[in-house]
């Protein structure tokens, strides 16, 4: 069983790992929808390149949690003990960024897509602002007795440190999404998510570096950085270089590095312990005081070998699937009888969250 529990614990940070490198740019496109498109067919366009792709995606972050509940079931009771109230509004920026993928199109009033368009914005910035939070509190310390009980309030997990990462996350989202919106649009939309990705870029690069500093310091580790903490620092500062370039795909994979290193850092440096107590060292959550027992983990690992792979292949399909650029000009009104070329009329393609729906 000893052998499996340290498995167990690279399986949850893969878990979370992959769900921010996936679900990352998902959200940057959610932020930055508005600003790429500026009329209602550019917003379209935005939000599409992600239609099929989204709530897949966030099929991860369900994952990542049901693990840490299987596998180590006292880390997810004091975990979610800790960030009730920050969980409650994880899921609601979620649910109601969902609800704006599917109802923004349902009917046809400027002020009814501006409201949802709003509500997308809204969501996909809370959401990695609030999830890099609580995973950066695992590292930085939070009261917790003897009993693995959390003994704070909502207030202390808003401490510099995770709101710093937080922030981080927000911003290497935004910047994914950037990177990802010139890989799937055309024209004018392409030139402008690469504008933007260049604004972004330098002020994310700096935010990046002060997270690992901050990272490596809080973790009280040895004096040099590791070698995932360093390869998110040369990932960013090559990702800056890539968008000056204009070398749009290395941009987006370099971004993508990026959000996984920093992820993989938190996990790195916090190991064996899953929790830190500020109150006392010797009230810290470790992967041996908070794992399941040996048969559990047994039965868990011959389903993860089995169904992750399926996952992946899958998913990899959905991506070579849906792989072509968007166009603000497949939502484009259609002319009606009579009416000059140039001049609106019922739009041409209804609102899609996914192809051809």
């Amino acid at each position: 069983m000893s052998s499996l529990i340290p498995f167990w614990y690279i399986v949850i940070a893969v878990l979370w790992t992959g769900f921010f490198v996936l679900e990352g740019f998902d959200f940057g496109v959610g932020m930055l929808h508005s600003v790429v498109g500026r009329d209602e067919a550019g917003r379209r366009a935005a939000i599409n390149t992600i239609g099929p792709l989204w709530d897949g995606n966030e099929v991860w972050l369900i994952v990542a949690g049901a693990g840490m509940f299987a596998a180590f079931p006292g880390w997810y009771a004091t975990m979610f003990s800790a960030y009730n109230l920050a969980l409650v509004l994880v899921l609601a920026a979620l649910i109601v960024r969902g609800l704006a993928f599917e109802y923004r199109g349902k009917r046809d009033a400027a002020r009814w897509r501006r409201t949802w368009d709003t509500a997308l914005t809204t969501g996909s910035v809370l959401a990695p602002l609030l999830i890099g939070v609580a995973l950066a509190g695992l590292l930085g310390g939070l009261p917790i007795n003897s009993s693995q009980d959390f003994t704070g309030s909502f207030w202390d997990l808003l401490k510099p440190y995770p709101l710093w990462t937080g922030i981080t996350l927000v911003l290497l989202c935004a910047l994914d999404g950037a990177t990802f919106l010139c890989l799937k649009t055309t024209d004018d939309m392409r030139e402008r998510s690469w504008q933007l990705a260049r604004r972004i870029a330098p002020v994310t690069a700096a935010f990046v570096i002060g997270f690992i500093i901050w990272t490596h310091v809080t973790a009280g580790r040895a004096f040099w950085l590791n070698v995932i903490e360093l390869l998110a620092i040369l990932a960013v500062l090559a990702a800056v270089w890539l968008v000056w370039e204009h070398r749009e795909g290395f941009a987006f994979a370099a971004a993508a590095v990026t959000i996984a290193s920093c992820v993989i850092s938190i996990f790195a440096d916090l190991y064996p312990n899953v929790m830190v107590s500020s109150t006392s060292a010797a009230y810290n959550l470790t992967v041996h005081n908070t794992a399941s027992g040996g048969y559990s983990l047994k039965v868990m690992t011959v389903v993860v070998i089995i169904l992750l792979p399926v996952v992946l292949a899958y998913q990899t399909w959905t991506y070579y699937v849906f792989r072509r650029r968007v166009s603000r000009s497949d939502f484009q009104p259609a002319p009606g009888p009579g009416t000059p070329p140039g001049m609106g009329g019922p739009a041409a393609t209804p609102e899609v969250t996914r192809p051809h729906r």
